[in-house]
């Protein structure tokens, strides 16, 4: 983490600090003062309901080693301690970010997508862990105070640094990126994701694709190939080395699957290199391909690499395998949805052997779309051997109203409990089940109730 003077801030941001305190250390950063250790440096935000200049006096007495603090604000006269004077906390925080960034320069890569940003960056990890001291962001660090963190949590010695980028809207991916700098920027893909707020998929697209903007000249530039969306904005890209993924034939990385079990998936790159993967859904093969795509960049050798995407492993509740007792396979795939993400769990649920339950709830956040997207994702189910599915809320009624007619048997439920105590009723030995929704509906208490 960061661990640098007063000094050293100042030559680094537009700031003012009293001079008596230049030769203090700051070690590490929070924005909790609540989770002050010793010579931290405490950022105060001012929110609608609460500023948190107030519990600057606090800090400090609990041992952090300085504080910023907005020009113009009056501090209670028990604040004894560095005060960093800067304009706006949030500016300051990020200002701070770019420039330890560029002290501990490492080859930084940044990842977005509208599904499989975390997935994609743990495969990246894992790719990358053996041969350097890798840092990624952990959790959902990933806006505007998140990744700067996340920056600032680096160690001087950090050799890669993988920065997540999430976002809501226009612009927020273009300052992360101007922000980071990034050698090697990658789009998973574009979903549905935050549908609501930017219209449609074109301008989830076009928000995505501004992870490009601080990429640094002759960086790299990975993206899903498969995507027509992302075409327009792969065109404008200059100074940059293209990198597509796909299954199609016109990639530069064109994926082929050789064999789909229970465990994994077996896949080829370009008719040559050939990898196993420990994990479910020919979209994680696409991910795996990203990630196998970096360590190229990066010049591994293809057998380190092969290696490491062996021993991938994933964050949890993203196509988290279990086995049962009863030799019962359950698929917590229920961290997040979106109908993209459904479609593909369909599909993996579609090429495993024995009986398929498929339980899907809502997908939240899709705004005037989401009946349209929900039915659409009920009609994906024709032809997908699925026996039974169970929905559980209120928009994945839809799901079901469409997808009934295509599996054996169906059923909705408004109750999660009344869901999972017929569900415990009809499981019987080499059932498959996959688990999928949204985040808000915590389908995670399904699994609990099976394993």
């Amino acid at each position: 983490m960061i661990n640098v003077t007063l000094q050293q801030i100042q030559n680094w941001i537009s700031c003012e600090i009293d001079e008596q305190y230049l030769t203090r250390s700051i070690k590490g950063v929070t924005i909790d003062s609540r989770a002050i250790e010793k010579d931290m440096l405490f950022i105060p935000f001012k929110g609608e309901n609460v500023d948190g200049h107030r519990f600057i006096a606090q800090a400090l007495k609990d041992g952090a080693g300085a504080s910023f603090s907005e020009k113009g604000t009056e501090l209670s006269e028990d604040v004894e301690g560095p005060i960093i004077w800067v304009e706006d906390t949030l500016q300051a925080l990020q200002d701070l970010a770019k420039a330890y960034l560029k002290h501990v320069n490492p080859k930084v890569i940044a990842v977005t997508g509208s599904n499989g940003k975390t997935t994609t960056k743990d495969m990246i990890e894992s790719v990358l862990t053996t041969e350097f001291k890798v840092k990624k962001t952990q959790g959902n660090y990933n806006n505007e105070i998140g990744m700067p963190l996340t920056i600032l949590d680096l160690d001087e010695d950090t050799e890669i640094s993988i920065l997540e980028m999430g976002m809501s809207g226009f612009h927020e991916i273009e300052l992360l990126s101007t922000i980071a700098e990034p050698d090697i920027a990658v789009i998973t893909n574009i979903g549905e994701s935050h549908m609501q707020d930017l219209g449609s998929r074109e301008g989830i697209a076009k928000a995505k694709s501004e992870i490009t903007i601080g990429l640094k000249d002759n960086g790299t530039f990975i993206y899903d190939g498969d995507e027509p969306l992302l075409t327009p904005h792969v065109k404008q890209i200059q100074q940059a080395k293209l990198i597509s993924v796909g299954l199609g034939d016109a990639n530069s990385l064109v994926c082929h699957v050789d064999d789909v079990e229970t465990e994994g998936i077996g896949f080829t790159i370009n008719n040559d290199e050939s990898y196993v993967l420990p994990i479910l859904g020919i979209h994680n093969m696409k991910n795996a391909a990203i990630a196998i795509a970096v360590g190229h960049e990066l010049g591994l050798p293809y057998a380190t690499i092969k290696e490491n995407i062996r021993h991938v492993q994933l964050t949890g509740m993203r196509m988290e395998r279990h086995q049962t007792d009863d030799n019962v396979t359950v698929i917590n795939d229920a961290y997040n949805a979106s109908p993209t993400s459904m479609k593909a769990a369909i599909d993996t649920l579609s090429s495993m052997e024995g009986r398929k339950i498929l339980i899907l709830a809502d997908v939240l956040e899709l705004g005037t779309n989401s009946q349209q997207m929900h039915e659409e994702v009920g009609t994906y189910l024709d032809g997908k051997s699925i026996d039974i599915l169970f929905t559980y809320g209120t928009e994945a009624e839809y799901i079901f109203n469409t997808g009934q007619s295509y599996v054996e048997t169906a059923k909705h439920f408004d109750d999660k409990s009344e869901l999972i105590k017929e569900l415990k009723a009809i499981v019987k030995e080499n059932d498959k089940i996959l688990v999928k929704g949204s985040r808000g509906m915590k389908l995670e208490e399904v699994v609990e109730a099976l394993i």
